[in-house]
């Protein structure tokens, strides 16, 4: 693991420290007591694939530490707007980016999507405890991403079971085969492959391909990280993933449903 993604976990661990001491679990439960049902992220995504089109997971995000700040000077960064147009142009789901000190997210971000589009949400950020799983259902998200090799396996599988039992879906990705192995002892059938390397921040779509075969056809290929053209998603369908995670090629763009639009019809 190198010294960003440690220095990013470790950066977690004191936000849940702070965050359990100003909203003890108690009060989240509550929150969450008083919510609707989340909304269906993984049949939404099969609703995709049953009427052959391709299911996109739209990200909203505000900067990354490889990309730095998306929004260009005079382009607002507005996620209601963001979700409307994603739901608008053909997204299966959204994702959004609430870490603060890297990505400079936060949970205004996606309250504000969720309220915006009748799409279901995935809460992006690093997650090692299941305080953060409370905090995301209590935000209104329907789904986690989990990545394995940020806790060991064991803890991976405890987290999957807090977010089942809240009903909620879980996306877990991984980017070797080490990991890979890991991600698919979790009863999810979502199996993202992060083509960057988050270990390093780079970015390589054969990833994708290299892995693909010890997927079993019973579960589903989300591929994440570097889709950032017509001609790649073309690559991807032809060796059949129908599964996408973009962000960073949508969020530069003065519409990025627009921009997913473009790229994937």
């Amino acid at each position: 693991m190198s010294d960003i993604l440690k220095k990013i976990l470790a950066t977690k661990v004191l936000e849940n420290a702070e965050n359990r001491a100003s909203t003890p679990e108690s009060v989240l439960l509550e929150r969450i007591a008083g919510l609707p049902l989340p909304r269906d992220f993984l049949g939404a995504i099969r609703a995709k694939h049953a009427a052959n089109r391709p299911a996109v997971i739209a990200e909203i995000k505000r900067a990354s530490p490889s990309a730095g700040t998306f929004r260009a000077e005079g382009l607002a960064f507005d996620p209601a707007f963001f979700a409307k147009s994603y739901e608008q142009h053909g997204a299966a789901c959204l994702s959004v980016l609430t870490d603060r000190d890297y990505f400079q997210g936060c949970v205004a971000d996606l309250v504000a999507a969720k309220a915006a589009c009748n799409l279901p949400i995935l809460r992006k950020d690093f997650i090692i405890d299941a305080y953060q799983i409370l905090e995301a259902r209590a935000m209104g998200a329907d789904a986690i991403l989990l990545i394995a090799g940020a806790v060991p396996v064991m803890e991976l599988q405890s987290l999957e079971r807090v977010a089942l039992d809240l009903g909620m879906s879980v996306l877990v990705e991984s980017h070797n085969a080490a990991e890979l192995q890991q991600a698919l002892t979790l009863q999810t059938p979502l199996i993202g492959i992060n083509n960057r390397d988050l270990t390093r921040f780079v970015t390589d779509i054969q990833i994708t391909f290299d892995l693909q075969a010890a997927i079993p056809q019973d579960r589903i290929l989300v591929t994440e990280s570097g889709i950032t053209s017509r001609e790649i998603v073309m690559k991807m369908h032809e060796n059949g993933v129908k599964s996408f995670l973009v962000g960073g090629a949508f969020m530069q763009a003065l519409d990025p449903g627009k921009a997913l639009a473009d790229m994937f019809y």
